[in-house]
């Protein structure tokens, strides 16, 4: 078997670097919400904190906390709840914060690994909201990665299924 080599292009610049070694306007291009907020969140953390950790480390703090404020607002989570560390949180709570923390650079792409999975679904329709008001106001692009069929298919305009994607290619091994 011959191993495949794989291009990535981010907006028309192909990506050489990865992690620190990639140039900011690339590494700061992508907001990711994980399946698992837990393992996503530094439990030394407060909410705020979370949420401020990209702004802080690409340094650009003024302004932060009030950045802070306003999407801490917009995915639902109340002051009280932004001094609480991860372990005191809802895994609801924390997803919020997490997608907040996503936003905070305003990416122009926006990477949801199952993120509603663990979600009731008033959360998942919270965060599918904010996702979409997002997308709506900047034209920012998502990529949802999902099992749940009906969200996918009431949330995204187009959708990939695996079994299609194997379908295609003979040596692809279905799961």
């Amino acid at each position: 078997m011959v191993a495949a080599t794989v291009t990535v292009i981010l907006d028309g610049t192909p990506v050489r670097r990865w992690r620190h070694g990639a140039p900011r306007e690339q590494r700061t291009a992508f907001g990711v919400v994980f399946q698992q907020p837990r393992l996503a969140a530094d439990p030394r953390l407060r909410l705020a904190q979370l949420i401020a950790e990209p702004l802080l480390a690409t340094g650009r703090r003024e302004g932060s906390a009030e950045r802070v404020a306003e999407l801490a607002e917009a995915v639902g989570l109340t002051p009280d709840l932004l001094s609480r560390r991860p372990h005191e949180a809802s895994d609801g709570q924390l997803q919020r914060a997490c997608l907040a923390r996503a936003l905070v650079l305003r990416p122009r792409w926006l990477l949801c690994d199952e993120m509603t999975a663990m979600l009731d679904a008033s959360t998942t329709a919270a965060l599918v909201t904010v996702v979409e008001d997002y997308r709506r106001t900047t034209g920012a692009g998502v990529l949802a990665i999902g099992h749940d069929r009906t969200l996918l298919q009431r949330w995204c305009d187009r959708r990939v299924h695996w079994d299609d994607v194997a379908a295609e290619e003979p040596e692809a091994r279905r799961p």
